[in-house]
């Protein structure tokens, strides 16, 4: 249910970016304001207090993103990873 509010007001270069996003989506700018809105607000908080984090003008963990990469490299045979390391290390292929 949508609800109308009285004035939002958008930078320009904002709004100029919703249109073209929504342009080559071919939807309409109030459906691309809401998905971003939506995915923000409903977005986990990090548990790692802002402090702690050095890079936190870059920092976005989407736990979405995440967990869709999570098993992304399929692996025929089963394999040890210390070795594979230590390998490494040792300049063994």
């Amino acid at each position: 249910m949508a609800t109308k509010v009285e004035k939002i007001e958008i930078e320009s270069d904002l709004l100029n970016k919703i249109s073209r996003i929504a342009k080559d989506k071919n939807t309409t700018k109030n459906k691309i304001i809401n998905d971003i809105l939506k995915k923000e607000v409903e977005k986990p908080k990090s548990k790692i207090p802002d402090y702690l984090i050095a890079n936190k003008d870059t920092y976005d963990p989407d736990y979405k993103d995440n967990g869709e990469l999570a098993g992304i490299i399929d692996y025929c045979e089963p394999f040890d990873a210390v070795k594979l390391i230590r390998d490494v290390r040792e300049g063994k292929e």
